[in-house]
């Protein structure tokens, strides 16, 4: 069955919007008709080769739809219902899925390099970019990159659960472990970002500052739970040390994936403060310290995979924060454009504009 998809035909080249034919869901598959997908920076680093796929394929990673069909052995999720993407679907098998770090998983991407749909104009085989294909009016998926759509989380909204929320909440409740009364400093007011200053609010931190390169964003960052925002410039550091009694941040959370705003969050985090970079940057990015600085400040500077989250452990949590309002997903999307708009979501974002768009078709 043919259906429409943003396809990236090579790495570095623009998405097509054509159609592709889809199989019928074999063993241990789900097929879903997408209710909307998100426009992820990871779906950037992808398309300019900063992260390596196998082409052509069809980008988007975090997405929400109906199910329309499974495949023989499926018991966990039926026609009819609602689901939530899981892009990184862990084995449950390797070292790291062993010490229960599942976002971690050895195997989460081996599906990316799998055949699962082929071109209608010319048969050409298609990959599933980050497994699951979210760019698409329809998708196939194995059956353990779907989730149980949350009750009560219309799924044009629960689409940016599978990335943008479980990162920002988890870079936040996991990577950095924020404690009510902390203060807190977020660099780059995306969908992450977004989801780490409502995470951040939700947590108790007495302070939070939120820091971009854009004065429009101000006004999304304190509905998200900002108590402060500052334009990010080369004084970005010593506004943030003004406003916490020259002490710096207890925890800073890099949402940008650039050398100089990695070191801007670490020198604004006090000493012995914690900095967590879920930021995905590329190799040319350099990031430097010197021995001694290291020792002086005794901070913790960590890297952070997917929200250092488990989907099927974190996705109900979310929903309960959701139904009592105290998770805004609406306050998360900063722009809303149609199927046939993806490439131009790209080029917003090549354009410096960031941020996260909530694609509904």
């Amino acid at each position: 069955m043919a259906v429409r998809a943003a396809v990236l035909p090579a790495v570095g080249a623009p998405l097509e919007i054509t159609e592709i034919e889809l199989p019928d869901p074999g063993p241990g598959q789900v097929r879903v008709r997408l209710a909307a997908a998100g426009v992820c920076h990871s779906d950037l680093s992808l398309s300019d080769g900063t992260m390596r796929v196998p082409v052509p394929a069809v980008l988007g990673h975090e997405g929400a739809g109906t199910v329309l069909a499974v495949g023989d052995g499926v018991t966990h999720v039926a026609p009819g219902d609602g689901v939530v993407l899981n892009w990184a679907p862990s084995c449950g098998n390797c070292h790291a899925c062993s010490l229960g770090e599942v976002w971690l998983c050895a195997n989460a991407l081996l599906g990316a390099g799998n055949v699962y749909a082929r071109r209608a104009a010319d048969g050409a085989d298609l990959h599933p970019g980050l497994n699951v294909a979210a760019f698409a009016e329809e998708t196939v998926v194995a059956a353990d990159c779907v989730l149980p759509a949350p009750d009560g989380v219309p799924l044009t909204d629960a689409a940016l659960l599978g990335c943008a929320v479980l990162t920002g909440y988890g870079a936040v409740h996991h990577s950095a472990g924020v404690r009510a009364g902390e203060t807190v400093a977020v660099f780059g007011v995306g969908g992450i970002g977004l989801a780490a200053l409502q995470a951040a609010r939700i947590a108790g931190a007495s302070r939070i500052v939120a820091v971009d390169v854009s004065t429009a964003k101000e006004e999304l960052a304190r509905s998200a739970g900002a108590t402060e925002y500052v334009l990010a410039s080369e004084n970005t550091v010593r506004e943030i040390r003004a406003l916490t009694g020259k002490q710096g941040v207890d925890v800073a959370v890099e949402c940008v994936g650039r050398a100089a705003t990695i070191r801007a969050a670490w020198e604004s985090t006090r000493r012995g403060g914690r900095t967590t970079v879920v930021g995905i940057g590329g190799k040319d990015q350099q990031v430097t310290f010197n021995a001694l600085e290291i020792f002086h400040w005794g901070r913790t500077l960590s890297g952070c995979v997917y929200g250092n989250s488990d989907p099927a452990r974190d996705l109900p949590v979310l929903a309960d924060h959701i139904r009592a309002g105290r998770l805004d997903l609406g306050a998360l999307v900063t722009e809303r454009i149609s199927l046939d708009g993806i490439p131009a979501a790209f080029g917003n974002m090549l354009a410096g504009r960031g941020g996260r768009a909530l694609v509904t078709f």
